[in-house]
């Protein structure tokens, strides 16, 4: 692929466009032909930071709204998931293993750390009262992607 390759995609916080979002990532970046390991952490990585910006940013109020973003340079995918929601009031230990700010909810608290480990760049963003962004990069090591 030569040059650069973005989209933009804003949807309301609706835990039913969870899976949109999924979908629509897959197909962004299938013009690099992943592999079904590559694409299904994409996918997962992208359904974890969509559900923390709907149930988490809005406490799933859908009057919110929730941005993608998805640039693909070369063999690399970067995608930025943003909400305007309430924010993160401390980063640090909402980045820990099994924190949860909505256990009655029965949330695992397990969301940074599956999108940290399934993305090869990661970085979280937040301002309390502002909303949050969720930074992530991919590299696809696919032939399409390596050969043009």
């Amino acid at each position: 692929m030569n040059g650069r390759n973005e989209m933009t995609l804003s949807f309301s916080a609706r835990s039913e466009n969870e899976a949109f979002a999924r979908v629509a990532v897959a197909a962004f970046v299938s013009q690099l032909d992943p592999t079904m390991d590559e694409l299904n952490d994409l996918k997962t990585a992208i359904s974890e930071a969509v559900t923390n910006a709907i149930i988490h940013g809005y406490d799933s109020d859908p009057s919110g709204m929730v941005t993608i973003e998805g640039v693909i340079e070369g063999d690399v995918v970067k995608l930025t998931v943003r909400d305007k929601g309430r924010g993160i009031e401390d980063l640090e230990l909402a980045r820990q293993p099994l924190y949860t700010s909505k256990p009655n909810m029965e949330r695992s608290g397990m969301g940074f750390t599956i999108m940290e480990n399934f993305m090869d760049g990661f970085d979280v963003c937040s301002e309390p009262g502002q909303g949050t962004s969720i930074a992530m990069t991919k590299r696809i090591e696919s032939k399409k992607a390596l050969f043009n």
